[in-house]
């Protein structure tokens, strides 16, 4: 059997396209750095999905989804830091209705970008159950990786869209009216994202 790349495709798409961490933090850094600041994120969410692939490949995942401890704490660990990075744009957004808004923000860093896709519980099963169903017999690690670069193109095409709609309309509002609503937003849906971890 070869990769279905057509059925992962109608698998993928669905999951690559609903607003998530990488999403929020792409439209977050969008009004903050421009195109400079989406490319890091990109390229941050890449390596932590092409990271997920090598792992399954290799069945690391496998061997830590059979000790349920380890996984647990995998999963405390990507919940708080989610919290952690929620908690710096709602307090960028708060502090923006308060201060002068026109104040640089602090841009979303590579590492904190390529840390929100590695530590993210649901990834893992991502590529251990899903993406595992699409690979050829073998299931070995080249599959892994084809399907994660097609994830990857999948994931920043999407997040380049969406990013240029909002600088787009950046000629009709003010950036700092932007910024203010879109960094306390974007904090709250990944504080939602970090407390849905905890729910069974």
């Amino acid at each position: 059997m070869q990769i279905d790349y057509s059925g992962f495709l109608v698998a993928i798409l669905p999951i690559a396209l609903s607003p998530g961490a990488s999403f929020t933090l792409a439209i977050n850094s969008a009004l903050a750095e421009g195109w400079r600041g989406v490319a890091t994120i990109i390229v941050g969410t890449a390596l932590g999905i092409y990271c997920h692939a090598l792992l399954v490949g290799l069945g690391v995942s496998s061997m830590l989804m059979a000790f349920p401890s380890l996984f647990h704490l995998l999963q405390i660990a990507g919940t708080v830091y989610l919290l952690w990075l929620a908690s710096q744009l709602i307090i960028s957004g708060l502090r923006a209705r308060q201060q002068d808004v026109s104040l640089d923000p602090q841009p979303v860093t590579l590492s904190q970008a390529f840390f929100a896709n590695l530590l993210n519980p649901k990834a893992v099963l991502l590529y251990l159950t899903v993406v595992s169903r699409f690979t050829s017999q073998s299931g070995n690690l080249s599959d892994f990786l084809l399907l994660a670069t097609l994830h990857i193109v999948i994931m920043a095409s999407w997040l380049s869209g969406a990013s240029q709609l909002l600088m787009t309309s950046t000629r009709t509002i003010s950036t700092a009216t932007l910024r203010k609503y879109i960094n306390t937003l974007g904090g709250t849906v990944l504080l939602a994202i970090a407390l849905s971890a905890l729910i069974p």
